[in-house]
């Protein structure tokens, strides 16, 4: 049968009106339009022509069964001395602990963040840069000390404004994707011009778990740069009993696998 205008028309109604005047004359698909109204009937009478479902035709012996992977590309990082690149069980064994961690903090993130902090922890505001590193680190990483242990017969109890307050799930669990990614960039940054603490591969290791996916583009390039960081660091190592070298190792593999 004929296309009819009306036939669109009950389903659709038309958005831009166009004059059937004329129609009895048959119109010429290849021809240049004379004016505006022709241009839009040709249009119609196109798009009338075209089947309402199309199939495409795909030969089954070109599809390869591929085991899909996500992977991040590390580029610039100085590959490790000889003897210091952990073993390929051992980077599965962190890998598949990683995923653990992150699917016990996404199940039961309502519960910890529902848990009431202590009156000491004071968390600081999204943009107190100062105020996180010394929230993370400790007063005294912050001020210049090499290292944040603290002398059990000087200090009887243990002062978290000063060594630091640990990535609690309590405390972590209350950071939203904004607050993780800026946290993430300021401790990232600092680690670029210092050395490796232990306080700093904790909250570097939780706020990593934090991430949720699809990674934003700017949390692709903060870990990148974490990697690289890493990597140049375990560069200048001469010993496997360096004692920051499992972290290093642990920050790397996550990153690139």
């Amino acid at each position: 049968l004929p296309w009819q205008p009306s036939d669109v028309e009950e389903l659709m109604p038309r958005l831009l009106p166009v004059e059937t005047a004329g129609d009895a004359q048959e119109l010429d698909l290849s021809g240049t339009p004379r004016n505006p109204q022709e241009y839009l009937r040709q249009v119609q009478l196109e798009a009338a022509l075209c089947p309402e479902v199309v199939v495409a035709q795909i030969d089954p012996k070109k599809l390869k069964k591929k085991k899909q992977t996500v992977n991040v590309s590390v580029a610039g990082c100085p590959a490790a001395p000889v003897g210091l690149s952990p073993s390929l069980k051992w980077q599965q064994q962190q890998v598949s602990s990683f995923s653990d961690v992150r699917q016990s903090i996404t199940k039961h993130r309502r519960h910890w963040s529902s848990q009431t902090l202590d009156d000491n922890v004071l968390m600081p505001q999204l943009t107190d840069e100062e105020g996180w590193k010394k929230f993370c680190l400790g007063e005294k990483v912050c001020l210049g000390a090499s290292s944040c242990n603290t002398d059990a017969d000087s200090e009887p109890a243990l002062d978290y404004c000063k060594v630091g307050f640990p990535p609690f799930l309590s405390i972590i669990s209350r950071l939203n994707q904004a607050t993780v990614s800026v946290v993430l960039e300021i401790l990232i940054t600092w680690f670029e011009e210092r050395d490796f603490v232990p306080q700093l591969g904790q909250w570097l290791y939780a706020l990593l778990a934090c991430l949720e996916k699809p990674l934003l583009p700017e949390a692709h390039s903060l870990i990148r740069q974490l990697a690289r960081r890493c990597a140049q660091l375990r560069s200048t190592m001469e010993s496997q009993e360096d004692e920051r070298l499992p972290a290093l190792n642990l920050l790397i593999c996550l990153v690139a696998r």
